[in-house]
């Protein structure tokens, strides 16, 4: 996969902008990331080959759209950090951001976290690294937590550090797309989800606590 050009001055004004909003209208109103560049530059008022000024082809603007979801996504979950108090606060916000991140946003979320992308190798590096940012956030919270002694991990154990990162992605993670699939709904009312995810969110940070923490 192609990395995505850098932009450059262009007559239209800020064409890379325009062709980014385009092909995210489109994400957003039909769910589907096969577009090309020619309905993308359509729908932008500029001609096919203008797009080329900034994407080499439509992987690199599928992969740009897929890198402004990273850097949203990694600024809702550090702000969530700043307005939270404590660990254990901390944890519930950022799992409660990403999560609320992935129910607005249900077509980027699958196109980030989807097929649509290449694996990690083959990720451009601007998407690799802010990919890399926002996982970091997660990381830096549970060991944090780990270190002052708010959770039941060894910050010097790597590997139990990980598994607790990675149960943690993927209790959200799932949740996340079982909300945005509506098998929820099934459960419970669309109207209590948000309160869902708080208790979905205080299990896991249950199953993080010290013994003697647990209710």
């Amino acid at each position: 996969m192609n990395t995505v050009a850098s932009a450059a001055p262009y007559h239209h004004g800020d064409l890379r902008r325009a062709l980014l909003d385009s092909a995210t209208a489109i994400l957003t109103e039909t769910g589907r990331w096969d577009f090309s560049l020619r309905e993308v530059a359509r729908r932008a008022g500029v001609s096919h080959a203008a797009s080329y000024r900034h994407f080499t082809d439509k992987e690199a603007l599928i992969a740009a759209v897929a890198l402004t979801g990273y850097e949203t996504l990694h600024t809702r979950m550090t702000t969530a950090i700043d307005a939270a108090t404590g660990e254990v606060g901390t944890l519930r916000a950022i799992g409660q951001a990403y999560i609320g991140f992935g129910v607005a946003n249900p077509a980027l979320y699958r196109l980030m976290f989807g097929q649509a992308l290449p694996s990690i190798e083959g990720l451009p590096p601007a998407v690799l690294a802010v990919l890399t940012e926002a996982r970091a956030v997660l990381r830096g919270v549970i060991l944090a937590g780990a270190r002052a002694g708010a959770f039941a991990i060894d910050p010097e154990d790597e590997q139990e550090v990980s598994v607790a990162v990675v149960t943690a992605w993927s209790l959200v993670h799932g949740f996340t797309l079982l909300t945005i699939d509506r098998v929820v709904d099934r459960e419970v009312r669309p109207q209590v989800i948000d309160a869902l995810a708080a208790r979905v969110a205080e299990r896991l940070i249950i199953g993080l606590l010290p013994t003697q923490g647990r209710k």
